[in-house]
């Protein structure tokens, strides 16, 4: 039986729905005649299953409610975007829309984890047509935001590949060498800002 409870068909729902605001908000900007907020949008419902194990592994009863509300994560969205300026852009539009409330950030596009990952997560509380665990209607869900570059989003997807890889042959090394390639691409970026700037200069 699915961690999710009644709330299985209705996650699906918020994500939908979350991507189409998102979305709009993107159609605003092109309609102001500015670049485009992303290049492309990545949404997930987390399996029961992975949920189950957040669970067990934070110490929360594996319950509907832990799944809904003492993690945040259960939707998801990735936003990935050509430029850092534009990931900025997006993060003043989520933070000043009415659909939802942003609940907290972290940054790890200025503060990387060790092994060099970059991204900039956001928990959003979003009001949907929903009743949520709480018995509110409408209801208030958590969905998680990750906005990152392509070149921070590549990294992370080969990172996330190879960590669960077995019997690996100098692990630390290999962990070196992707600290380095996630900086590289981290300067990589700051390049192309740059350009991107140069090039929009008006004289």
């Amino acid at each position: 039986m699915s961690i999710y409870g009644d709330y299985e068909q209705v996650l699906p729902q918020i994500l939908a729905m979350t991507t189409k605001r998102i979305q709009q908000l993107n159609q605003q900007v092109l309609a102001d005649h500015q670049p485009k907020l992303y290049e492309h949008l990545i949404g997930r419902v987390k399996t029961s299953t992975s949920m189950a194990e957040k669970c067990r592994r934070k110490g929360y009863p594996v319950t509907t409610r832990s799944a809904l509300r003492e993690c945040r994560d259960a939707v998801g969205l990735r936003v990935v975007c050509n430029f850092i300026d534009d990931i900025n852009r997006c993060l003043t539009l989520l933070r000043q829309a009415d659909w939802w409330t942003v609940v907290k950030e972290k940054d790890y596009i200025t503060n990387a984890k060790p092994n060099g990952y970059r991204s900039y997560h956001l928990i959003l509380d979003e009001t949907a047509p929903y009743q949520d665990p709480d018995g509110h209607l409408p209801g208030h869900f958590f969905v998680e935001i990750q906005l990152r570059t392509i070149a921070m989003d590549s990294w992370a997807s080969l990172e996330h590949e190879m960590k669960y890889k077995h019997h690996i042959k100098d692990p630390e090394r290999i962990g070196r060498e992707l600290k380095h390639c996630a900086d590289q691409l981290a300067s990589c970026d700051v390049q192309m800002q740059t350009i991107r700037q140069l090039i929009n200069e008006k004289y």
